[in-house]
Formats: C-alpha cells, sequence, structure tokens
C-alpha cells in the first residue's frame, strides 16, 4: 500500500471516534459530561444505513443519521440540562435504549429478510477521497474557533468553569449547555453514520464496539482542545487500521490487535488524566439562584 492510501484508510478509521470527540469537547467546555455517546452512536449507524438502503441515497442517511442524533441527545438534555439529572446515570439510559433499540430492530430486519450490507456509500472524489473525510480538519478548525475565538466561545468555557460569570454577562448558562449538547449530538450522529457509510456499508450488532467511550477518554487525553483531541483520535485510527492490517498475517492472536486501542486509550487516561485540568463545573448540574 502506498503511502496516500496509508494515510488515508488511517483517516478513514480514525473519523468516527473523531467526530464524536470533536462535538463531546464542546459539550464538556459547556460543563456537561455526555456518557450517552455509544448509544447514540449505535442509533445513528442503524439509521443511516436503513435510511439510505430505502432511498438509495448515503446523504439522505448521513442527515437523518445527524438528525437523529441530535434529537436523542436533546431528550437526554432536556434531563440533565433542564430537569438537572445524574448526567451519568441519563447517559447509562440512553447507552442502554441504543443497544437494545438496535439489536431488536436488527433481528427482526434479518427476520423480514431486510439487507443490512452493500448500502450506498460515498462518491469518492477523484475516486479517492470520501468527501466527508473533508469535514474532519474543517470542523476541528471550527470547534477550536469557536471555544477560543469568539464570545460565544468564551461564554460556553464560562458556562463549564464558573456559570455565574456566564450569567452575570448576560448570557444563559442553561441554553450554552444547550447548545453544546445539540453540537455534541450532531457530531455523533455523523461519527455513527460515517462508520456505517464510510467504512462498512453495512451494519451490524453493536458495531460502535465502545467507539463512544474511547472518544470521551481522547477529550480528557487532549485536554480539551481540538488539535490534541484530532491528533489522540489518530493515534486510536491508527490502532484500528492495525487491526485489519494484521488479520491472516500475524502469528499474534488476533485478539492482541483488537484490545489495542481500547489498552491504549485506558493507559494513556490513567497516566495524562493525573495532571489534566479539566472544566471546574463539569458534571455538576446548574440551578439559578433566587
Amino acid at each position: 500500500m502506498d503511502p496516500i492510501s496509508l494515510g488515508l484508510r488511517i483517516i478513514q478509521f480514525t473519523a468516527p471516534t473523531a467526530f464524536a470527540a470533536l462535538g463531546e469537547t464542546i459539550g464538556q467546555k459547556t460543563g456537561v459530561l455526555n456518557i450517552g455517546l455509544e448509544g447514540t452512536m449505535l442509533v445513528s449507524a442503524y439509521t443511516a444505513v436503513v435510511v439510505s438502503g430505502a432511498t438509495g441515497s448515503a446523504w439522505v442517511g448521513l442527515a437523518a443519521a445527524v438528525g437523529l442524533g441530535l434529537l436523542l441527545t436533546m431528550v437526554q438534555a432536556f434531563f440533565t440540562v433542564i430537569l438537572s439529572s445524574d448526567q451519568v446515570v441519563a447517559g447509562t439510559a440512553v447507552n442502554l435504549l441504543g443497544l437494545g433499540l438496535t439489536s431488536t430492530l436488527f433481528d427482526l430486519g434479518v427476520a423480514e429478510g431486510r439487507a443490512f450490507t452493500g448500502v450506498a456509500g460515498f462518491e469518492k472524489i477523484g475516486g479517492v477521497i470520501d468527501p466527508v473525510l473533508l469535514l474532519l480538519p474543517v470542523l476541528g478548525f471550527g470547534v477550536y474557533w469557536l471555544l477560543f475565538r469568539t464570545e460565544i466561545g468564551l461564554a460556553m468555557r464560562a458556562a463549564g468553569e464558573y456559570p455565574p460569570a456566564a450569567e452575570s454577562a448576560g448570557f444563559s448558562v442553561i441554553r450554552l449547555r444547550l447548545w453544546g449538547q445539540a453540537c455534541c449530538g450532531a457530531f455523533a450522529g455523523l461519527a455513527g453514520a460515517y462508520l456505517t457509510l464510510g467504512i462498512s456499508q453495512s451494519f451490524a450488532q453493536n458495531m460502535t464496539a465502545g467507539r463512544g467511550f474511547i472518544a470521551i477518554a481522547l477529550v480528557t487525553f487532549g485536554r480539551w482542545r481540538p488539535g490534541w483531541v484530532l491528533a489522540a483520535s489518530a493515534l486510536i485510527g491508527s490502532l484500528e487500521w492495525l487491526q485489519f492490517a494484521v488479520q491472516g498475517k500475524s502469528a499474534l492472536p488476533i485478539q492482541l490487535f483488537l484490545a489495542l486501542p481500547y489498552v491504549v486509550a485506558l493507559l494513556v487516561l490513567v497516566l495524562v488524566g493525573k495532571g489534566t485540568q479539566q472544566p471546574q463545573n463539569l458534571g455538576v448540574p446548574f440551578r439559578r439562584r433566587g
């Protein structure tokens, strides 16, 4: 494989986790921990395949997946941001819902003879690169610019660090956190859609395989900086590509390579997380006084 093809292949494996991690970065900067990424990605992946198969268009499938990811996350945000429910419990509920719902619908679809493979993918630009991959650097820079170069970004960061400061500046912390979760949900929907339409052109039960949780870990690894989050995602993407590259070619057990991304993410999180300063009010519900 030539270097260009190798690089594009690694970027392809990087994209789902990177999209989800970028969205989670925005959400966490406003003070909300979205544990439900895994379930949202799974539901979006299923939706992308079903809609793409029904319409024959990967772009329609992508739009449907992003929309559903946004909707599901905003329902979760209603409980966590507006009702101040426990963010871990709400996210866990979304993960269980996503796994149970997609598994049930998949089994019903198979029983009815529906195909979840061979759906329409994205037509590559020049026969080389998926157009969706071009969104990765654009969104990465966009998230950086939003959070660190705009007034609204400063307010969003204040909502996660010291909410009263955002309120005193005339911003609604509730509204800022809802916008953060809207971005998080849309990015998770994009991540799930690309996993099916951009990589496998098929759906399988629990195919996200922990990528949502890895994305959350990468936000900490990247110290809530979009550039570092993308770099961390590229590391995990390289390890995921390695799983497929060594199949049938290595004397080592394939399970060793399958476990590598998770082991590396865990080790890095333990080592790097010790000295990392997270947003001070991350995971803390906001309640207006008076």
